[in-house]
């Protein structure tokens, strides 16, 4: 018995990711994102990647979604994991960004994802929350939780992020 298979395919594009590096340190996080939702500058690669089509952001607070697609399967037929915490580490990396003034960075010091269901197609709409637990000076914890369009958890993480100081040249 042959098994025929329909081809699919995608294509993107994305801008310079240099234009928004430029500006990192030289203006606030919330300001960064803020500008990015605005359309003044073009949102990171990764969002086009992954299929990312939505991102508001408020201090200490990020929402993320995306609707999952075949492409995003695993060999399962369901969502690899690895799109999951992309989502959940940028949910919770950004939140920590919108509480950072000019001048200071961040980077991921871990990630700590907990899958609950499985996520499908027809799983629809994801909506990915990412907020600030707490922030000292060196570092700061956050979380995001990813809900299906039902509002049902679907996973759930925690961040722990490194603060440094962006060296002014």
């Amino acid at each position: 018995m042959t098994q025929t298979q329909v081809e699919r395919s995608r294509t993107f594009s994305w801008s310079d990711p240099a234009t928004n590096a430029a500006l990192i340190g030289k203006t606030s996080g919330l300001s960064l994102l803020r500008s990015m939702i605005a359309g003044e500058l073009p949102p990171p690669p990764v969002m086009a990647l992954l299929g990312m089509t939505r991102l508001t952001a408020e201090e200490g607070r990020v929402t993320v979604e995306m609707p999952p697609r075949e492409y995003h399967y695993n060999p399962l037929g369901t969502v690899h994991g690895g799109m999951l915490a992309t989502l959940l580490d940028t949910a919770a990396g950004c939140a920590v960004h919108t509480t950072l003034p000019a001048g200071v960075g961040y980077t991921s010091v871990d990630l700590s994802v907990k899958y609950l269901r499985p996520v499908t197609v027809g799983s629809e709409m994801l909506t990915c929350v990412g907020t600030v637990i707490q922030r000292g000076r060196r570092t700061a914890l956050a979380e995001a939780r990813l809900t299906d369009a039902t509002d049902r958890l679907v996973a759930h993480a925690t961040s722990t992020c490194l603060l440094f100081e962006i060296p002014t040249s």
